[in-house]
């Protein structure tokens, strides 16, 4: 059996009276690919911070712990937050990228957490640090517009330069926050497909929140569902009935069910170009 490279026990997390999440706890192992599921509202975004540290639990709010060590508990991140950080990368919704800058320098602030400051925050990185960032572009198709501004790039481009960019940082986990809420039908299986290959091809950890329930039945074997904050179901993505999915979701189960562009669908995902 895989080890364990996230887990939660207890976790709570509270916004005024607002209770976001309800002693939530799940282990993750190595290699795993799980959906979170869930209507909006229902935590997901949250576990998602709590388990990458943006976001700290409630002063008694449970335990986090990465790759065996602790990253919060209590409220307060780990002195050894940077350095778990590292082995974590993250893919919002929102693409966080610099539209001003170009593909490449958006993608080498995979670097960051390695390099000195002064680098960092400058910017400036050295030819081998380009290169790889030039193999993690061609790794996912988007050589081609390694040096043009981030902001010329569709949704989709911009969001598998994200991708790009966990590659380059070498992140053993990856958790997405709802990575392709805002697609259009290809560009949404483009995205799963490189985030799956991540997984199969580079052996990354994959969390991906998704609002399409026929996504995760084609792209997780897991699913993880939290309904009000408190974990709902936990098991295989195989299992789910549209009965669970009716009370997960109320009347909007049926839609969530439909594959977005499935005619478009290709019958397997690429596979990636790993720089040796």
């Amino acid at each position: 059996m895989n080890p364990i490279v996230l887990s939660a026990s207890g976790v709570r997390r509270t916004y005024g009276s607002h209770q976001a999440l309800r002693n939530v706890s799940l282990e993750v192992r190595r290699g795993e690919r799980v959906a979170l599921l869930g209507a909006s509202g229902s935590g997901k975004s949250t576990l998602i911070r709590c388990l990458c540290g943006l976001e700290t639990t409630d002063a008694d709010g449970g335990r986090i712990e990465a790759f065996g060590q602790l990253l919060q508990a209590k409220g307060r991140v780990s002195p050894d937050i940077r350095a778990l950080r590292r082995r974590i990368g993250v893919i919002f919704q929102q693409f966080n990228l610099v539209g001003r800058l170009s593909v490449m320098h958006n993608v080498m602030t995979g670097l960051s957490a390695d390099a000195p400051l002064w680098r960092a925050l400058s910017g400036r990185y050295d030819r081998n640090d380009q290169a790889r960032a030039l193999d993690a572009l061609d790794a996912i198709g988007l050589s081609p517009q390694a040096f043009q501004r981030a902001s010329t790039l569709s949704g989709g481009q911009q969001q598998r330069a994200a991708i790009a960019r966990v590659l380059l940082q070498g992140a053993e986990v990856v958790l997405a926050d709802e990575p392709v809420a805002s697609l259009d039908p290809q560009s949404t299986h483009r995205v799963m497909e490189q985030l799956a290959a991540l997984n199969r091809d580079a052996g990354m950890t994959m969390v991906v929140s998704l609002h399409h329930v026929a996504l995760a039945q084609r792209y997780c074997d897991r699913v993880v569902a939290l309904r009000d904050g408190a974990l709902v179901y936990d098991g295989p993505t195989a299992a789910l009935t549209p009965g669970f999915l009716q009370h997960l979701y109320g009347t909007a189960a049926a839609d969530l069910l439909h594959e977005p562009g499935t005619d478009s669908l290709t019958s397997d995902a690429p596979r990636l170009a790993l720089a040796a």
